[in-house]
């Protein structure tokens, strides 16, 4: 089970398209026969191509969990089957147009689908002028015009649900932030490029000094505002490629791709001294304790975190309001980091 959300989004598109080409391949393959049997050659071997493509999506899907030309073979094939079907076969090709028609919002994006589904409705209904009487044309026009509009309304609802729950899933719902739900495959993937590429990044840990007191004292709404505004402190001395995250009640980790142990303590201060520089709420003076590390070869991320949070101890440990670098491991080699000095000469006042 994905336990991460964007990944449980995935999985559930993934099986979607697994079932659409499982049963489109059921209920095709039989008709493979039938339209041999009746000398339409041409539609008999589209049907079979047709029957390749879903079998090739159905064994990616299965082995290597991707998708096979991203599953746009089987709206186009389907399409096209169904519309010269119609034009050969009259009304019993028509009925393959209905859900031809719907599936394509199923396996394309929108936009995609919404222009392939123009385009097939304007065939459609050239093919069905030529085929058919008057009324019939009028008829086929609009309810397949309608079915897609439908299709269409249902899809786009879907994916602006779908999009909604991915946020709410992933980021903190006061601060915006990201949450720890993302937080594992992030950080894998900075160990990756460290693997693979030799490119290094770090995280910094940074934790409010007494922001107890706050809660206490103030109130807890007081204490959320605190934590907004430290928010929008943060993100200002943060690039477009970093990431923020609230990973505890007053505890934020921040990950910087590409960025070595010495520019992430200096950056380090920097948001220290942000937090510092001048008080909350107009009267609320804050310190915060921060520590950095850097991702070093051959561990994980777990591990990666955990030099970071005893960095973050030791820094509570020796009078907090400074940055506390995290050791490396034996076998690595050092990096010039910034020393561990107070942020700013503001002290606790709280």
């Amino acid at each position: 089970m994905a336990t991460n959300p964007t990944l449980a989004v995935l999985g559930f598109k993934r099986q979607l398209v697994y079932h659409l080409h499982i049963w489109a391949f059921i209920a095709v393959a039989p008709l493979v026969m039938v339209q041999w049997q009746h000398g339409n050659f041409l539609l008999s071997a589209l049907l079979i191509l047709f029957c390749v493509n879903a079998a090739l999506v159905i064994l990616f899907l299965r082995l290597r969990s991707v998708y096979f030309l991203k599953g746009r073979l089987f709206p186009i094939l389907a399409v096209v089957c169904a519309a010269y079907s119609t034009s050969i076969n009259g009304h019993a090709g028509l009925y393959w147009a209905y859900p031809a028609a719907i599936a394509l919002f199923f396996l394309l994006p929108l936009k995609e689908a919404i222009v392939c589904n123009i385009i097939f409705v304007s065939v459609m209904a050239v093919v069905s002028f030529l085929q058919f009487p008057e009324a019939d044309f009028w008829r086929i026009t609009f309810s397949l015009g309608l079915s897609c509009l439908f299709a269409m309304i249902f899809a786009w609802l879907v994916g602006r649900l779908q999009q909604e729950l991915t946020r709410l899933a992933t980021t903190d719902p006061l601060t915006g932030c990201l949450n720890r739900s993302q937080l594992a495959d992030i950080l894998n993937s900075q160990i990756q490029l460290r693997e693979r590429y030799e490119r290094v990044s770090s995280l910094v840990l940074i934790d409010l000094d007494y922001f107890k007191t706050i809660n206490d004292r103030w109130g807890h709404l007081a204490g959320d505002r605190v934590l907004k505004e430290m928010t929008i402190r943060l993100r200002k001395r943060l690039r477009e490629s970093d990431q923020l995250f609230r990973i505890g009640g007053e505890e934020f980790m921040v990950v910087l791709p590409e960025t070595r142990q010495k520019d992430a303590d200096t950056l380090a201060h920097q948001l220290l001294t942000s937090i510092s520089a001048r008080p909350f709420l107009d009267d609320i003076k804050l310190t915060a304790s921060a520590s950095v590390a850097e991702v070093c070869r051959g561990e994980t991320w777990s591990v990666w975190l955990n030099r970071a949070d005893q960095a973050l101890y030791d820094a509570k440990a020796k009078g907090r309001n400074q940055v506390v670098n995290a050791a490396r491991p034996s076998n690595e080699p050092a990096h010039t980091a910034g020393p561990s000095t107070p942020a700013s000469d503001t002290s606790a006042a709280i």
